[in-house]
């Protein structure tokens, strides 16, 4: 057993278990509960969703939650200690875990301080989302209040709700794109700046000052869904929303998507796989009984779930009463359901103020007791990490202030008039779904295999008395990385023929065809290259290329797998032209580093390489001076350029981001012919059958091979036009065909 007692008394213990129970409550129990849930719910095949997620409960769910939480109160450290003293070899896991947190507190407390605007909003003598009568409306803009009025009234096209105007215009000032983030809404800042402040006072004092907050953030949010669920249930159209949100679909079960969407709630419900949970199980006592608080924590947190539905849904189903409409046109997911729909719904009611302030209340509550315990569980980390500096004096104060003021300024871009852009990119890459599987794997591997199930069994046991179900420990080391990992995706296509033909000329016509091909036209005899070149295309040239593209779409495979499948005696050949491809793409890039170098030059009001007033001199010597430095030999490699090395760190940067991707004489001339085929054509590197492997299965990839051919012949018959001075009509009818 861990010796933990000193480590404890340094860092403090929940006072009871009631603060252990309602911390993890108030942190599991947040926004996603109130406006994910029920939706998806809806969309997946109401009750029938039930299904799927109970299953992804059990399977994983709670087998998870069990074991962070244990983890944490068996080694009383948070998500990095904790796995450097079971197995160093995952601590890793508890870095991640530190980065995805830190992402989650900068961009979740922005719905706080949207909340905190319409909460203050509010207390208006009458809501200004519910009228067209403000400064922020538009000519378009039009009341939808009763259904009488949509059979009296032609409705004009094109129009918009005052409640979208209101937070489109008044709250966002929303502006077209991510490339317009425009100037920061400052009262959205004040409202951003005053949830930051609350959150520091909650957490300043650690577990001693958060186990006390919890009472009251905890538990009056279900005071106010009771309040708005009895309220929505005794309004007429209600019974239509509790259907829609739990009628039956039964076929909807064969859908993958339903699953998908099942698991992906548990996981992000339950806050699975972020450490948070391990953080709040080091608080506790050694002999606490963790694994009972866990099952009746994912109980309590589903059923909070299956309730907030029938909160939301039947305020809905009145506001599609009201209207006249369809609930499927009203229902919506994540913020357009709390900034949108739910304040339209409240618009109708008798006394909105009151059931709009309600509402703002319980959204707070849930956001800001999943903030301060994120916030909590980041400090829970660092200081573990550190203990005998910061759990000194008021270090740990300060460095909490430090990382609210930081996560503050970083926050101001998302409450910028184009913030909801940023916001947007953060929910949807930061903390997506892939980071919490990908950390779910590597836990129950750890623990099921490297650490040992029955290992962790064991300390479990020593800490409660007894084993825990032995289903929990398959899940371990089964259940959970096989669901985890998934069906893969399948394989992407091109979305037009128009991309396909593009990306194969942005590789094909390359620098090659620009400073290779005239150099050899004109060493080589110049227009009698043409025969010889044109001979290698038709014989080698386009039936390669051919070749290629087409065993890339009948087989849908890269360079490597598509021999594997038709002919696994030659897969070598893709390993070959992988190496092939790597070597080109370290070397080929370095010319983009110096084009970049010259570009930036280029900018000067001098060319700096057209006068000898330099101290580097003559075109030459700006070349081999000052872009090379050129060494006397390859002996004397010398030092790195700077200037190059940044330009090329642009053009890795660039690719990066693009790609989320013979003998004498007469010999000499036939070998040049036929080598420039094969070097501009980009034939077999492995690269056409990659970029064919996208293609539909029936696209027409001769033609298309032929068409993308003729952007290289008549771009060199453009050239052997231009150095004729003749038409280009001409050079075709005089015996060059590309037919």
């Amino acid at each position: 057993k861990i010796n933990t007692k000193a480590k404890t008394k340094k860092r403090g213990q929940w006072s009871s278990k009631a603060e252990f129970l309602l911390a993890v409550a108030g942190q599991i129990i947040g926004l996603g509960n109130v406006w994910r849930f029920p939706y998806l719910c809806y969309k997946n095949g109401g009750g029938v969703f039930l299904i799927p997620y109970v299953i992804f409960l059990f399977a994983c769910g709670i087998p998870l939650f069990v074991l962070e939480v244990s983890l944490g109160q068996y080694t009383s450290q948070g998500s990095i200690t904790c796995w450097r003293k079971i197995c160093p070899l995952f601590q890793g896991v508890g870095y991640g875990n530190l980065l995805v947190l830190l992402y989650a507190n900068i961009y979740y407390i922005i719905i706080m301080a949207w909340a905190f605007f319409y909460l203050f909003y509010s207390f208006s003598s009458e809501l200004p989302w519910a009228s067209c009568n403000n400064s922020w409306n538009t000519d378009t803009c039009f009341e939808f209040d009763k259904k009488d009025n949509f059979s009296n009234l032609s409705i004009p096209e094109n129009v918009t709700s005052p409640v979208n105007e209101f937070w489109e215009r008044r709250v966002l000032n929303l502006t077209g794109s991510v490339n317009e983030l425009g100037s920061v809404r400052w009262e959205l800042a004040l409202c951003l700046l005053l949830a930051w402040i609350i959150c520091y006072f909650c957490v300043w004092k650690g577990v001693k000052s958060t186990g006390k907050v919890v009472y009251f953030t905890a538990t009056f949010p279900y005071v106010m869904l009771l309040v708005l669920l009895v309220r929505g249930l005794t309004l007429p159209g209600a019974s239509d929303g509790i259907k829609f949100y739990l009628y039956p679909d039964f076929t909807r079960l064969t859908d993958p998507q339903v699953w998908m969407d099942a698991g992906t709630q548990v996981f992000y419900s339950f806050a699975l796989s972020m450490g948070c949970l391990i953080a709040l199980g080091s608080y506790n006592k050694y002999n606490n009984n963790c694994y009972k608080d866990s099952i009746y924590l994912c109980l309590l947190n589903s059923g909070t779930s299956l309730v907030s539905g029938f909160a939301i849904f039947s305020v809905l189903g009145y506001m599609a009463y009201e209207q006249g409409s369809d609930i499927s046109t009203v229902a919506e997911s994540g913020p357009g359901l709390a900034f949108i729909a739910y304040p339209k719904a409240v618009a109708m009611m008798p006394v909105p103020q009151l059931w709009a302030i309600f509402f703002f209340i319980m959204i707070l509550l849930l956001g800001l007791d999943s903030e301060f315990v994120d916030l909590e569980a980041i400090m829970t980390i660092i200081t573990d990490l550190y203990p005998s500096y910061l759990l000194i004096g008021y270090r740990r104060e300060l460095t909490l202030l430090f990382i609210c003021v930081g996560s503050f300024l970083i926050g101001l871009v998302m409450v910028s008039e184009g913030g909801l852009y940023i916001f947007l990119l953060f929910d949807y890459y930061c903390c997506s779904g892939m980071t919490i599987l990908l950390f779910a794997i590597m836990q129950s591997v750890c623990i099921g295999w490297v650490y040992g199930a029955n290992r962790l069994y064991d300390n479990i046991e020593d800490m409660i008395g007894y084993r825990p179900l032995f289903l929990i420990m398959y899940s371990w080391k089964y259940i959970t990385p096989l669901i985890c990992t998934g069906k893969p995706q399948q394989r992407e296509q091109w979305a037009s023929k128009m991309e396909f033909i593009l990306a194969v000329a942005g590789h094909i016509v390359g620098l090659g065809n620009v400073w290779r091909f005239p150099y050899l036209c004109y060493k080589n005899g110049g227009g009698a290259f043409f025969v010889p070149y044109i001979l290698f295309l038709f014989s080698c040239g386009i039936p390669l290329f051919f070749l290629e593209t087409s065993l890339g779409q009948y087989t849908s495979q890269g360079g490597i797998t598509c021999w594997r499948k038709i002919c696994p005696l030659f897969e070598g050949l893709g390993y070959g032209s992988q190496i092939v491809i790597l070597y080109t793409g370290v070397y080929y890039i370095i010319i983009l580093a110096w084009a970049f170098l010259y570009l930036f030059f280029s900018f000067s009001s001098e060319l700096p390489w057209a006068n000898c007033k330099n101290s580097w001199n003559t075109v030459v010597e700006f070349w081999e001076k000052r872009i090379l430095g050129l060494s006397g030999g390859i002996e004397e490699i010398g030092n790195v350029r700077w200037e190059l090395a940044l330009c090329l760190l642009l053009a890795w940067t660039i690719c990066y981001f693009c790609v989320f991707n013979g003998v004498k004489s007469t010999g000499k001339v036939w070998m040049d012919a036929g080598s420039q085929i094969f070097y501009s054509y980009g034939v077999c590197t492995g690269t056409l059958t990659a970029l064919g492997s996208y293609n539909k299965y029936d696209n027409n990839c001769y033609n298309m091979t032929s068409f993308v051919a003729g952007f290289a012949i008549f771009s060199v018959l453009g050239f052997m036009a231009d150095e004729q001075g003749m038409d280009i009509s001409m050079v075709a009818e005089s015996g060059i065909s590309i037919d």
